[in-house]
């Protein structure tokens, strides 16, 4: 019976729920037998209609009316003349599409790339800025620094003339004799 068993689980029906199910169908039927060929169909080519006939053979002449034997010519020509032109506009409407879209690609692109180039220029910029920094040497910014205050007092000493000769205290670097001096007079500094 185990044998009836399987050959019934194999012949049941099996539901496709989504897509993911029936890709797995087709990959699994594919791989029963690997060495069988897969056809993979080849994309349509755009059909085109004929061009309208330059010589009209069945004209009717201008004394007679239209039979009844004529009128199944005139729809068929009415036909084939209606179909060409719908497909004149259509072929018109896919060629303004593809022209908008090819258009929104390039605006695309060029809108990207401008970005990128701005951006490319920031880094660009922003590493130099760093290159530069990291060489000039660390001991100038501290000379540098000296240098201001000696200049600053220097200055100070110029205001004040030659007659008034007063002290300058540097209050950002408290003099140690100077604390020591006020600690002694009564002016207490505590840090």
């Amino acid at each position: 019976m185990d044998v009836k068993d399987g050959a019934n689980e194999e012949k049941k029906p099996i539901v496709v729920k989504d897509a993911t199910d029936l890709q797995r169908l087709r990959l699994e039927k594919l791989m029963k037998n690997p060495e069988k060929p897969v056809l993979i169909p080849e994309r349509r080519k755009d059909k085109s209609l004929a061009p309208p006939p330059d010589f009209v053979r069945n004209v009717m002449g201008s004394s007679a009316g239209a039979g009844s034997g004529e009128f199944h010519v005139y729809r068929h020509l009415r036909r084939k003349e209606y179909a060409r032109q719908k497909f004149i506009q259509e072929k018109s409407e896919k060629e303004k599409l593809d022209d908008a879209y090819h258009n929104r690609i390039e605006e695309n692109k060029r809108k990207a790339e401008e970005r990128t180039a701005k951006k490319r220029a920031k880094r660009l910029k922003r590493k130099q800025k760093a290159k530069i920094k990291a060489e000039q040497p660390k001991t100038n910014i501290t000379d540098d620094k000296s240098s201001q205050s000696n200049s600053d007092s220097d200055h100070s000493e110029k205001d004040l003339g030659p007659k008034s000769k007063q002290k300058t205290v540097n209050i950002t670097e408290p003099n140690i004799n100077n604390v020591k001096s006020d600690c002694e007079n009564g002016n207490d500094h505590s840090l």
